[in-house]
């Protein structure tokens, strides 16, 4: 089943919510921590130790338009490699329109000595909606350089898509980075269950409008209470051709619960739900 193997993303989990994931993830599971601006480097560092210390694995993204000095970077990267053993990043560019020392991710890719800092692998940013400040054919030049600049540089390499509403859109992405012979793993993004208000809101700030519209049109046939990634889930298990794909869930609808409902849909519970529905 796909989505037996998940990742989850977070965002200022406080070191409660951090311990009680302990009881609900499977040992190894990658949870990434999402590069807000709020978070400071301390807050950063001692979360990802935390969940090393319980058994998981810390993904920290880098915003590469949020680091002001090259040498903020490589002092960030040392502390996360000393204290929490971190091997794995998500390199993005950042959405602000000032830049410090990395221009992009493909700057931070080439230039950051991530490998000798312990980075064994990076995820990149996909996006089956496209990207409202990027040009499609930009895009997907942009996707080829970084992956050859990584591969280039000795790392491993796996795309994080920007969560999307859209079964058909997300199917259609993959089948297209497949069809231009990219293999890579993508972890696909889903939205956690949280409530219809919230995801609109999220869908907005995110530029998902695309799948946006498809969501409030089922709002009026009875779309009520908690929605989750349910279809999406369904549409990737009936598409064989889609290659080494799995849920890469965000916590919307805050951490713990997307979580337990992680666990669930990787245990096949969920599924049975709708079958027997």
């Amino acid at each position: 089943m796909l989505s037996a193997d998940f990742s989850l993303e977070v965002t200022r989990p406080n070191a409660s919510e951090i311990t009680a994931l302990f009881d609900v993830l499977p040992s190894g599971t990658s949870v990434y921590f999402s590069a807000v601006p709020t978070l400071t480097a301390r807050e950063l560092v001692a979360g990802a130790a935390l969940l090393r210390k319980g058994g998981l694995e810390p993904v920290v993204h880098i915003a590469a338009r949020r680091i002001a000095a090259a040498a903020d970077l490589q002092d960030l990267l040392t502390r996360l490699h000393a204290e929490a053993d971190v091997r794995r990043l998500l390199v993005i560019g950042g959405d602000v329109d000032t830049a410090g020392a990395f221009p992009d991710a493909l700057a931070v890719i080439q230039k950051g000595q991530l490998r000798a800092a312990g980075i064994e692998e990076i995820g990149i940013a996909g996006y089956p909606e496209g990207h409202a400040r990027i040009a499609a054919d930009r895009m997907e030049a942009a996707l080829d350089q970084k992956i050859a600049s990584a591969r280039a540089a000795g790392l491993r390499v796996h795309i994080v898509s920007q969560f999307s509403f859209s079964p058909e859109a997300v199917v259609a992405w993959l089948k297209r980075l497949r069809a231009c012979g990219i293999a890579l793993p993508v972890k696909v993004g889903l939205a956690g269950p949280t409530s219809l208000t919230a995801l609109m809101r999220y869908a907005k700030r995110c530029g998902v409008n695309a799948s946006l519209r498809g969501l409030t049109s089922g709002a009026g046939s009875g779309l009520i209470g908690n929605v989750g990634p349910d279809d999406i889930l369904a549409a990737l298990d009936a598409n064989p051709g889609i290659g080494e794909a799995s849920p890469h869930y965000f916590s919307f609808g805050g951490v713990l619960q997307t979580a337990r409902y992680a666990r669930e849909a990787a245990a096949g519970r969920l599924a049975a739900d709708r079958a027997s529905a």
